[in-house]
């Protein structure tokens, strides 16, 4: 049976600490649109305070979350364990996008050891938390982090990850544009 929180309580922290993986769940308001949910690992998400959480967004070959965040900020993050213990906890808010030299970036900057392929951070603020059994998610065991996303963007070097993030990044699936967009218009 499902519990639900106003707050991220300590508890709740400690789950989400040990936890190598995490998704994200956005949408764009159009009925037709497409539901985006996303693995993240790579241990960069962080609770900053009880109502707010924020995740290191590397370069990707898409950008939906920021883009249905621009759109209508509605976000979802979704954690389970996949050892003895079972539980699912679940954070629903309204998320946005912080570019690098955004006047936001140095208040959350901090918290993470940006790498040079850091896209964005991206930040939920939080108004429900809920938790489940989690009876049904089988158990795996954690082997440690791929590093092949760090040899391709090391090899693809600066000026290729901007030529990148300009072809695949700048808008969703379903048109909308991107917080990155949004900044390339402006300049």
């Amino acid at each position: 049976m499902g519990k639900f929180y106003d707050t991220i309580s300590e508890a709740h922290r400690e789950f989400i600490e040990k936890q190598h993986l995490f998704f994200v769940g956005t949408a764009p308001l159009q009925g037709d649109g497409r539901v985006n949910v996303s693995p993240k690992g790579l241990e960069g998400f962080r609770v900053i305070d009880s109502h707010t959480v924020a995740y290191m967004d590397i370069i990707s070959s898409g950008n939906e979350t920021s883009a249905h965040t621009l759109e209508n900020g509605r976000i979802t993050f979704m954690f389970c364990s996949f050892d003895k213990t079972p539980n699912i906890l679940r954070l629903y808010g309204k998320g946005f996008a912080i570019l690098p030299n955004s006047p936001l970036w140095e208040e959350y900057a901090p918290h993470f050891n940006i790498i040079p392929s850091t896209r964005q951070i991206i930040i939920g603020k939080i108004d429900l938390v809920q938790t489940s059994c989690g009876y049904g998610v089988p158990m795996y065991e954690y082997q440690g982090e791929r590093d092949i996303y760090f040899t391709w963007a090391n090899q693809m070097g600066s000026e290729k990850l901007e030529q990148y993030m300009e072809e695949k990044n700048m808008i969703s699936l379903d048109g909308l544009p991107t917080d990155l967009s949004l900044q390339k218009k402006s300049k």
